[in-house]
């Protein structure tokens, strides 16, 4: 039972299908119209309300003044996770998110970056930030060993947060959906629109986690400048 439960989750073990579903990561690009850049249409105006909203927000975390342009980055990183959530929620869509090689690759190579850029440009920031202010000396060695700790597991928590939500709430759906056939009709009506009930909720996962691991890069970034 689990297995089957699980299976869900791979992809397809044909090299030519595997490819495909790898490729599915992408085609969010595919519900971005390029002729709405041109003639604008309400999706495009709500959008482009959302990336103005995010903008505002993570310039004020970033420093914009000294890194302009950086909020770029965030608002592509929110996008991509954000439509590959949706994604997700479609039938026989593979969900990229709802595995450690899409999430980790993206926290860790994120992670790696804001360290290297941190201890080459702004060594003496970093340093200092190991050691809160005000803490006792005697205590210090130990801050240093619980910075550095929680200073490397970043990109880890980032991974599974991200790949557990996704997870937690397709294996609901897919529980729910699997015992549908031993119901009667009524039940199945009641089934069913439970089930409805939490596709919205997992709408509204699939935005929150977007949303929540962008805040956090932006803020982990924050921290090296």
């Amino acid at each position: 039972m689990m297995n089957n439960l699980f299976s869900i989750f791979d992809p397809s073990t044909n090299i030519f299908n595997l490819s495909l579903n790898w490729m599915s990561t992408f085609i969010g690009l595919m519900f971005i119209p390029f002729s709405s850049w041109l003639i604008p249409n309400r999706h495009f105006l709500m959008w482009k309300f959302i990336i103005t909203k995010l903008h505002n927000e993570f310039k004020i975390l970033l420093n914009f003044e000294k890194n302009k342009g950086s909020t770029l980055i965030f608002i592509s990183l929110f996008s991509f996770i954000l439509f590959n959530n949706f994604l997700g929620l479609f039938p026989y869509i593979f969900t990229s998110t709802s595995h450690l090689t899409i999430s980790l690759t993206l926290s860790l190579s994120l992670w790696m970056t804001f360290m290297l850029f941190g201890w080459i440009n702004n060594s003496k920031h970093m340093f200092i930030h190991m050691i809160p202010q005000g803490t006792p000396s005697i205590l210090m060695p130990f801050m240093v060993l619980i910075e550095t700790i929680s200073n490397i597991i970043r990109p880890g928590t980032l991974a599974i947060r991200l790949t557990a939500n996704m997870i937690a709430g397709h294996l609901l759906l897919t529980l729910l959906s699997s015992t549908g056939n031993s119901m009667s009709n009524y039940f199945l009506f009641f089934l069913i629109f439970v089930q409805i009930l939490l596709l919205i909720l997992e709408s509204a996962v699939a935005v929150i986690q977007s949303y929540v691991i962008t805040i956090l890069s932006t803020l982990y970034s924050s921290e090296t400048n």
